[in-house]
């Protein structure tokens, strides 16, 4: 059983690219919701949504024409992330056109909903008017969900586990435990794991057919995601993707790198659609049993967890979300530890939420500090015995252990245990 260190860190979100940028709003509260013509013109609910801005200025510095002829936008978004973390680990680049190949590295990088922007824009016209033939090579790639960390492997030379996990809105958590895992075990000596998400209205467009996204603040963008709020009116779509570096202890402080945190604890679950959970809906259990296995696992109680960056969606779950998080940490609203939503910010990135809002808790953690939550001033009646752990002003603060947990459409829950490396 070998320790597990984050080395590297990668993100491409609404409000931010890189580790400068994204901190800065973290701190600083921005939003990076907006307005989206095209979601009116298509007569959305919800116009509303988070997408990384002038992603084509940031293209020359990662990819050559030729790659980007056959990437889409969740392929660009996770060669971005990745190609930060790998560098910011300490690695470089290798030549695309080497022999070398790294056997102790590998991938798992999951998406919810992967190549929409392709089946919508390109394959399903293509077919319909009877066009096969003049769809090109590369369409296969490109609409495979497995096609982003394919892609990965090649630009990276990655040679150890290479997949793509799919686990709806725990996909991107989901990754990060099980590329735990694989380190923990000796298969690997370092893993890139988060998520990617596109933007196509074709992902998005079946929530708001749902009715769960926000469509009543479309003229207030930067107030439309409001997790914990009585005024709550549905989560916000958002897109990018977060990666984290992990490594072995052992190959880090071989090779003397720079560790951020450690991942003491990790736990997978589901709740089997019983006892109130649902293909949309969280069994409590399960999800108190998820967080309680975690601290077991982290061999911590939940009276040192200092801080929890929660799922917390602006929906009706919310407060069943707080109720479960004081079972599972057998924390009374006295006691509560600070809890905020990332997704105030950035909005629901799906299948890249979990692995966006653990670069922002590694951030956190390292430098010492847990962000606002933005939008939750009027708390929800139900929540409002936690006000004083909840975050209303970005705070300087030396929190060591911090919790991360998602739970997605199907019942399934994951948590992470993140400790500050000292």
């Amino acid at each position: 059983m070998r320790r597990v260190v984050v080395t590297g860190l990668g993100v491409i979100a609404p409000n931010g690219h890189g580790l400068v940028e994204f901190e800065n709003a973290l701190r600083n509260s921005v939003s990076g919701i907006r307005f989206i013509e095209k979601l009116a013109e298509l007569k959305f609910g919800c116009q509303v949504g988070g997408i990384p801005q002038n992603v084509d200025g940031l293209l020359p510095n990662y990819f050559s024409e030729e790659e980007l002829f056959a990437m889409n936008e969740g392929m660009v978004y996770t060669g971005i992330a990745s190609i930060d973390a790998w560098k910011d680990a300490g690695f470089s680049v290798p030549e695309r056109n080497g022999n070398e190949v790294n056997w102790d590295a590998g991938c798992i990088v999951g998406v919810g909903l992967g190549g929409m922007d392709t089946i919508s824009e390109k394959l399903i016209p293509k077919i319909s008017e009877g066009k096969v033939r003049r769809m090109g090579s590369t369409m296969v790639e490109q609409c495979m969900t497995s096609g982003i960390t394919a892609k990965l492997s090649g630009l990276l030379a990655l040679g150890n586990q290479v997949s793509t996990n799919s686990s709806a809105c725990n996909t991107g958590t989901e990754a990060i435990i099980e590329s735990v895992d694989r380190i923990k075990y000796g298969l690997a000596d370092r893993m890139l794991a988060g998520g990617s998400e596109g933007s196509s209205p074709f992902t998005w467009g079946g929530f708001d057919g749902m009715k769960v996204l926000s469509a009543v603040f479309n003229d207030k963008p930067q107030e439309a995601s409001r997790p914990m709020s009585q005024s709550a009116a549905g989560f916000v779509p958002g897109s990018g993707c977060g990666i984290l570096l992990l490594e072995s202890l052992e190959s880090a402080e071989k090779r003397g790198a720079r560790i951020y945190a450690e991942i003491l604890g990790t736990s997978l679950n589901c709740g089997g659609h019983r006892n109130g959970g649902s293909m949309t809906a969280p069994n409590p259990d399960s999800v108190q049993n998820c967080i309680k296995d975690a601290l077991k696992k982290a061999n911590i109680t939940g009276d040192q967890v200092d801080a929890i960056n929660g799922h917390l969606t602006a929906t009706m779950a919310d407060p069943i979300e707080v109720n479960n998080w004081s079972k599972g940490l057998n924390r009374s609203p006295e006691n509560f530890p600070y809890i905020n939503s990332t997704k105030s910010l950035i909005g629901h990135c799906l299948g890249a939420a979990g692995s966006i809002e653990s670069v922002a808790c590694v951030l956190q953690l390292h430098k010492g500090f847990v962000h606002k939550s933005l939008n939750c001033h009027d708390l929800h009646d139900e929540i409002k015995p936690f006000e004083k752990s909840v975050v209303q002003e970005t705070k300087d603060v030396d929190i060591k252990i911090l919790a991360k947990a998602s739970f997605g459409f199907g019942d399934v829950n994951g948590c992470i245990i993140y400790k500050k490396w000292e």
